[in-house]
């Protein structure tokens, strides 16, 4: 032998490299969010260190729409359809990235903090994350977490989260 590549080796090697750019990542595939999902939140659990963590509500859902695209290799699933939140600072649509093991949903937006009946609202820097892993029944469960900074709501709220598919 030369020492030179041979044609067929030369060949087998770009086949081989092509299809590793081509191809998406191993934790982009196998894992897709598509469909209407009821997403619940426990928020009459609620934990943290803020006073709205300690403040009473219900828990509440909403019926979204989603859709996957992982053509970049990285899996996102955007909410396409649902009704849009009150908080006009939060970012829209909603997108979930997939990390090889759970949706996760990173924003910064502005909590409004609840002072009392009557008592305007004061708005004050958030960031949030919120992780949804799927279950072996089809379902999500994870956790969302946000960090407000300054004001009277200064701290974590933490709730736990849920994604149920619904029949269409």
């Amino acid at each position: 032998m030369s020492g030179r590549p041979t044609l067929a080796a030369a060949v087998l090697g770009a086949v081989i490299l092509s299809s590793l750019v081509s191809a998406p990542p191993a934790d982009a595939t196998g894992q897709i969010w598509n469909g209407k999902f009821s997403l619940l939140r426990y928020a009459a659990s609620k934990t943290g260190t803020s006073m709205a963590a300690r403040q009473s509500e219900p828990d509440f859902s909403d019926v979204y729409l989603f859709s996957t695209d992982c053509s970049t290799g990285t899996c996102v699933s955007t909410v396409v359809d649902g009704p849009k939140p009150d908080n006009p600072t939060l970012p829209l649509p909603p997108r979930y990235t997939w990390d090889g093991t759970r949706w996760v949903h990173v924003y910064d937006w502005q909590w409004d903090c609840y002072l009392g009946e009557g008592v305007p609202k004061q708005w004050n820097p958030a960031h949030s994350v919120a992780y949804y892993t799927p279950q072996p029944d089809g379902t999500l469960r994870g956790v969302w977490r946000t960090d407000i900074a300054g004001g009277p709501c200064d701290g974590s709220v933490i709730m736990n989260v849920a994604a149920f598919p619904v029949a269409q």
